[in-house]
């Protein structure tokens, strides 16, 4: 059996396995999918509501794209699989750009990466918004190079779909010299979205996303809340963990809990100006795409993970697209990140759905295995932040890297 083969017989095991797990694991790793993704997008095609239109909505407004397309599969085989059909055909058109015929070794251990973060995540990867759009990141990434009018293209409309594809956008715009149409394709993605939203009458929420996660309290899982986490089982009487009805997310609380919440937002904006100010500089130092595009769009994925005040599980998925570009383009410098970033999915499958219930009535290995994960994106984060550095010191300017890429 050839290498293409055998990936896409991998491809299809995984895919099946995750699925059919998300039907036995508990905690409801599919929750999303029922609770939220079905009724939006019923919803809206039977015109008794639009998120995003109609009412304020907690994702950018082409989010409702892939939740409606899962309709139309939905009579044949139930909601669920439908969301799962919906976010496999993306994920193998993806893989089919990133495979290619197989000859490629980057290529090929990009792509066994890419499997075994999915099986390694579990159902929470494939049952939510951020599979998908990973997905797209994925391509778009990958076009950047040979196809940057469609890369920012795919990526805007991902961001359009979930905010967190536009760090990768930033960090292509900064690392490529076509800034022009990588400007020039989000701007007119960004334009057409508005422009219907406008014409539908949602004026008024086009951008309600924003300010809904800037008003969010700390969820359970993200790296902030982990002391007060920490704090349930020393003074239970001021910190705890409820549920947020609006948000429909677990939170915490505790001391000075309302400053930490207010700090958040405007400590994320500055890490993320601080990380994008590296990049610029290593850029006029002469760094180019190959060295700098990877640990760029790395630490600013993990800096939206790391000083964010939501911690999803499904956030992972976000540091896929970045390891699979490099380790497509040097899979040697690039193994030890994405083995650390394999580490992190299995201990977030752990921690959701298997032992979340001792997250949620705090438990003395469930929070364990919490902190480590978060201990290791911190790390990770750290980690890039410094390759950044070392790049603004001795930028590398890497041309047989850069034409690998560009084949894409």
């Amino acid at each position: 059996m050839s290498r293409r083969a055998v990936l896409w017989n991998a491809f299809a095991v995984v895919h099946l396995g995750v699925a059919w797990l998300g039907f036995l694991m508990p905690n409801q790793p599919m929750g999303d999918v029922h609770n939220v993704y079905d009724p939006w997008s019923r919803m809206a095609l039977d015109g008794s509501a639009i998120v995003g239109i109609t009412e304020p909505w907690v994702y950018p407004q082409l989010a409702l794209l892939p939740m409606i397309a899962a309709q139309g599969l939905a009579p044949l085989a139930g909601y669920y699989l439908a969301w799962a059909l919906v976010v496999t055909a993306v994920d193998a058109l993806a893989f089919a750009v990133l495979v290619g015929r197989a000859h490629a070794v980057g290529r090929v251990t990009a792509a066994w990466f890419w499997l075994s973060f999915i099986a390694l995540l579990g159902p929470v990867g494939l049952y939510r918004l951020d599979g998908f759009t990973t997905a797209l990141a994925v391509l778009g990434c990958l076009w950047l190079v040979g196809r940057p009018w469609l890369a920012s293209i795919l990526l805007a409309v991902a961001t359009w779909m979930k905010v967190w594809p536009a760090a990768l956008l930033a960090a292509a715009v900064i690392a490529l010299r076509r800034r022009g149409a990588l400007v020039g394709g989000a701007v007119i993605v960004s334009a057409l979205t508005l422009s219907g939203v406008v014409l539908a009458g949602g004026a008024a929420n086009a951008f309600g996303f924003i300010g809904d996660q800037t008003s969010r309290g700390l969820q359970v899982e993200a790296p902030v809340s982990t002391p007060y986490l920490w704090g349930t089982f020393f003074d239970p009487r001021t910190f705890w963990v409820y549920y947020d009805r609006d948000m429909l997310t677990f939170q915490v609380t505790g001391t000075e809990v309302d400053t930490v919440i207010a700090l958040m937002t405007p400590l994320l904006l500055v890490a993320m100006a601080g990380i994008a100010a590296l990049g610029v500089v290593a850029v006029v130092r002469g760094a180019r795409y190959a060295t700098l595009f990877p640990p760029l769009s790395l630490a600013l994925v993990l800096g939206f993970i790391v000083f964010n005040k939501v911690g999803s599980p499904q956030y992972l998925c976000w540091l896929v697209p970045s390891l699979v570009v490099g380790l497509v383009l040097d899979r040697r410098r690039w193994a030890l990140p994405a083995t650390v970033a394999l580490g992190t999915a299995l201990l977030t499958q752990l921690v959701y759905p298997l032992l979340y219930g001792g997250i949620l009535t705090p438990a003395l290995v469930p929070v364990t295995v919490l902190t480590v994960r978060n201990l290791a994106l911190i790390a990770l984060l750290v980690w890039m932040v410094v390759r950044l550095a070392a790049i603004v010191r001795s930028p590398v300017r890497d041309a047989a890297a850069l034409r690998a890429a560009s084949f894409a």
